[in-house]
């Protein structure tokens, strides 16, 4: 994972979850600790990894990521144990 996922990792984990982090880090990040992120109707993504999965919403029109679906994505990221 690179330096640039790395830190989004972190923001994703960091309490309070904070606000504005760009959806197309966080999708980054997800491909880079091995989660499949596939596109289904709408806005709607779905995460993959083993037997782990979730359901979001993309941001739009906004570039930036809300605090409740960061908040959701941190919580995956713990259930599949990726760490910072």
């Amino acid at each position: 994972m690179r330096a640039k996922h790395q830190r989004t990792l972190e923001n994703v984990l960091k309490t309070p979850t904070p606000a504005g982090i760009r959806w197309t880090d966080i999708v980054a990040m997800l491909k880079a600790a091995g989660v499949e992120v596939s596109q289904r109707s709408g806005s709607r993504i779905l995460l993959k990894k083993g037997a782990e999965r979730i359901v979001v919403h993309r941001p739009h029109p906004e570039p930036e990521t809300g605090r409740a679906t960061v908040r959701d994505i941190a919580a995956f990221l713990k259930a599949v144990g990726v760490k910072p």
